[in-house]
């Protein structure tokens, strides 16, 4: 039967997240998780649902991509497909024609995962590798040391505080208490955590958000931020120990993160939180 490209609508969801937890394995290449549209759901099911695109044969969704952004698709597919050809000619055919209501023109960037063919036709058609991104991963199977500082887990009434350390984290971030609740109102959330770590003055330095796939399943961190009046204590060592014990806690196996590895302070920050890295990735881009 032929590939069918489709938005699954708002109804959809809970069928693209399922699939999303069911690839998700210890030993994968970093891919999409149910996590990264948990954290785009802040924008809301409407706008999480318009950003998301399937690849289906016989009913059986095979890939999953989201438009995280105007000229990014971030595309995983099925563990079994990653080398089907007839799957990775649809991709390329539906990510390199506009009116496909894929990607736009211009200049646009897709992350698949390592190994997977499309990779190889797209490289062939004059796609080519950007930035590296470095993945980090820990191992949940022995017990997570304490942090070493207060850390709560993140309620309604407390989302302000976590909105505000994100904004204060992030240039340009837009996060407010309403899209928190947004976020927590989806359904990946259900398996998330956010959390929020404090110094010795009571003072919000540092939050996370952890995403869960289910038990023995790896789980997500996205995003975590440190407030830059309290950079280079060890706050960002600590939310992110933090982090793995909320995840062991869900149930999940490994703890696993991706940075751009041009941001040093980052990669470092997890390593010595017991994160080990891993080979690094590149998204595939098309010129304008």
């Amino acid at each position: 039967m032929a590939i069918a490209l489709g938005k699954p609508g708002v109804d959809g969801l809970t069928e693209v997240v399922g699939v999303l937890r069911e690839w998700q394995y210890d030993g994968a290449p970093m891919q999409l998780h149910p996590g990264d549209l948990g954290w785009f759901w802040r924008s809301g099911a409407e706008a999480t649902a318009a950003a998301v695109r399937t690849w289906s044969r016989d009913g059986q969704i095979l890939a999953v991509g989201l438009l995280d952004g105007p000229g990014l698709l971030r595309l995983t597919l099925a563990p079994d497909a990653r080398r089907d050809e007839e799957l990775a000619q649809q991709l390329v055919e539906d990510v390199t024609e506009p009116e496909r209501g894929v990607l736009p023109q211009g200049k646009v960037n897709i992350e698949a995962p390592t190994g997977a063919l499309v990779h190889d036709l797209l490289s062939e058609d004059g796609w080519r590798a950007d930035e590296p991104w470095t993945p980090l991963r820990r191992d949940l199977t022995e017990p997570v040391q304490d942090p070493g500082v207060r850390i709560e887990v993140v309620g309604p009434e407390q989302a302000h505080v976590f909105a505000a350390v994100h904004r204060s984290a992030f240039d340009g971030s837009s996060f407010t208490d309403e899209r928190w609740h947004a976020m927590a109102a989806g359904l990946p959330y259900a398996d998330a955590r956010c959390l929020v770590a404090y110094d010795g003055r009571g003072d919000a330095v540092a939050a996370v958000t952890v995403w869960s796939a289910g038990p023995g399943r790896p789980g997500l961190l996205e995003p975590m931020g440190v407030h830059p009046e309290h950079r280079r204590r060890g706050h960002g060592e600590a939310i992110t120990v933090a982090a793995a014990a909320a995840l062991k806690e869900l149930g999940s196996s490994s703890a696993n993160v991706c940075t751009p590895s041009s941001n040093v302070g980052a990669v470092a920050t997890y390593k010595s939180a017991g994160y080990e890295p891993r080979p690094e990735v590149r998204d595939l881009y098309r010129d304008a």
